[in-house]
């Protein structure tokens, strides 16, 4: 445990120092990589495109249970390099027991302790050992942008509503098995423009705008909170309008980021939408407005009977020696969207690192994580599977 060496941190290593970043080098070489390793096992592998060059990996063990089969689901990508790295962004260096590289906690690490534990139960089963239920791999592409990975997952049929599905995101030895839900909204509002000395003359879009961002943030704090999910929330994250100071703004934009906890869904959103526009309307007479849903993710609520949840509990705190929390991810992964799309509620996060660091420079996951992770993850899948 002292020199961190283990199948995963040797492999973590290995991960961060393949570019796969999204934008940019995308999922081509790493997916060659881990199609490659995992073609080495003697088990059938597929490599699906999902995106021009860009190509889900499964792997499957057979069990004599194919439905529901146990699915450790990783993605492949990471989201840009960033600045204000102090380490070599794909080094892979181990400083002070920390292993540092873009996607180091999101997910390389993770998807390394899901290799090595898919890895070992390969070789159990050539040994001659029959699963009782099937034990599938899934790298995934496009994470860090649309999802349209694990769509195409769902698409293709290697998922089910019974599936035991497990993503190794970062969740700072937790097992997070709820998500709030995501939806976002661009809205638009059209005014009419006229000189900054005679405003009555025009219809201010940017001040209907803020109307409508005024509404909207007063209305979402208004919506109850959830004893799992905490509070519904909602971030403007991008504004465009007007194209002089002097004139006034007949354009303006918003990009809107809500994340909503149960009862507050879609619909109630789109309410709240419709609402504002309604009072910005009454507000500032002249403007019209107009909306888009660009993302539309349920939220996801915890079921204590989960059959997956009892075992990898029980995986975590035979490893670890000491009580497990089960809390929700703050954001929204892979296993998230097979839940909401097939309702399955057998779909849940653990894995090495804390989500904190992600995205972030100088990205990096402690290896004692791996080592616990990779230790949990061959426990669960021995567990479910012999």
């Amino acid at each position: 445990m002292e020199n961190h060496q283990s199948d995963a941190t040797f492999l973590t290593q290995a991960l961060i120092r393949i570019d796969s970043t999204d934008p940019g080098a995308y999922e081509k070489n790493i997916g060659e990589y881990i199609f490659k390793s995992l073609s080495s096992l003697s088990i059938p592998v597929i490599k699906k495109e999902v995106l021009p060059g860009r190509y889900n990996i499964m792997a499957k063990i057979q069990g004599e249970i194919d439905d529901p089969a146990l699915v450790y689901i990783c993605h492949m990508d990471t989201v840009t390099i960033g600045d204000g790295w102090t380490a070599d962004p794909f080094g892979a260096e181990i400083i002070d027991g920390k292993i540092y590289g873009r996607g180091a906690c999101d997910m390389k690490s993770g998807l390394a302790c899901a290799l090595s534990a898919f890895s070992s139960i390969a070789e159990e089963a050539a040994s001659g050992k029959t699963p009782k239920h099937s034990f599938v791999f899934i790298g995934t592409v496009d994470e860090e942008d649309f999802m349209r990975g694990v769509e195409d997952v769902i698409k293709e049929g290697w998922v089910t509503e019974k599936s035991f599905v497990l993503d190794t995101e970062p969740t700072n030895g937790q097992i997070q098995v709820a998500h709030k839900g995501r939806t976002w909204f661009e809205i638009i509002i059209t005014g009419v423009t006229a000189h900054a000395s005679t405003p009555w003359k025009g219809a201010d879009a940017i001040a209907a705008m803020a109307e409508l961002i005024s509404s909207i943030r007063r209305k979402i704090g208004e919506c109850p909170s959830h004893e799992d999910l905490g509070i519904s929330t909602v971030t403007f994250g991008q504004i465009q309008g007007g194209y002089r100071p002097y004139v006034v703004p007949d354009r303006c934009k918003v990009w809107i980021d809500m994340r909503l906890v149960p009862p507050t869904d879609t619909a109630s959103a789109v309410s709240i939408v419709e609402q504002a526009i309604s009072e910005a309307s009454l507000a500032v007479p002249g403007i019209t407005a107009s909306y888009t849903i660009t993302g539309d993710r349920p939220y996801i609520e915890k079921d204590e009977n989960s059959p997956l949840l009892k075992a990898l509990k029980a995986a975590a705190e035979e490893t670890t020696g000491k009580p497990v929390s089960v809390t929700f991810f703050p954001g929204y992964t892979d296993t998230a969207v097979i839940a909401g799309k097939l309702h399955n509620h057998n779909c849940m996060s653990y894995g090495p690192g804390d989500l904190e660091m992600a995205h972030k420079p100088d990205e990096f996951v402690p290896c004692e994580d791996i080592l616990r992770c990779q230790e949990v993850l061959t426990r669960l899948a021995r567990s479910i599977l012999f």
